[in-house]
């Protein structure tokens, strides 16, 4: 199974037992044709570090980094584009986004909770939440890039501590660079992780170089 299917599956299972229906319907819809880069770099990383490492005993893991990615993505929409401005009536639909974005962030976070990650994933939500209160008002394309920058590196430092190998500052760097490397919506796994990706992780290992890695796949 490769990281972006082994990241949705996980990700579904984790908010499985959400109800109503309605809710979990928009969640797993979500997570359906959602780009599983997040979740699935915080597995690569892993296996990086570890080349002999079985990542599916870190799904949990790469679920919860995701969750939080989607959460924040969803927020970020509602607030560029409130859905209330468009109607004069309720908006159920619109409810029930907040409603999932919220799920989605406090699930990733339950997801992490007993991790070294645990208190990045705090600071990438509160910087997610001042560079939106910045932004009010504003097109800043640079500063929404933030949110994917901020989530690579958490899936990074997730994916190296779950192997106990050490997060470098040039790391998080090639994990930012690699968020602000791409134009338009987040890629695909496939397209943005590839085996380069694989072997350039590796360099920031303290020498361990990895066995060649599995593709990240055409699976979003």
């Amino acid at each position: 199974m490769d990281d972006a299917v082994l990241a949705r599956r996980s990700a579904r299972e984790a908010l499985s037992d959400i109800e109503p229906e309605p809710l979990r319907q928009t969640l797993d819809e979500r997570l359906a044709t959602a780009s599983m880069t997040p979740g699935a770099l915080t597995l690569l990383s892993a296996r990086a570090f570890s080349h002999d490492v079985d990542v599916a005993a870190f799904d949990e893991q790469a679920a919860g980094v995701q969750l939080i990615y989607e959460g924040l993505a969803l927020t970020r929409r509602l607030a560029h584009d409130e859905p209330w401005a468009h109607t004069d009536e309720d908006d159920i639909d619109a409810d029930i986004d907040v409603v999932a974005a919220d799920v989605l962030v406090s699930r990733g976070f339950y997801l992490l909770a007993r991790t070294a990650a645990a208190e990045r994933a705090v600071e990438v939500v509160r910087a997610f939440g001042r560079d939106q209160t910045t932004r009010e008002g504003h097109t800043d394309p640079d500063r929404d890039r933030n949110l994917e920058a901020d989530v690579f590196e958490l899936a990074v430092v997730t994916g190296v501590d779950a192997v106990d190998g050490t997060t470098s500052d040039a790391l998080l760097a090639y994990a930012e660079d690699l968020a602000r490397g791409y134009e338009g919506a987040l890629p695909v796994a496939g397209d943005l992780l590839g085996a380069g990706t694989h072997d350039r992780l590796a360099t920031f290992s303290d020498g361990l170089v990895g066995s060649p890695p599995r593709s990240a796949g055409t699976d979003p």
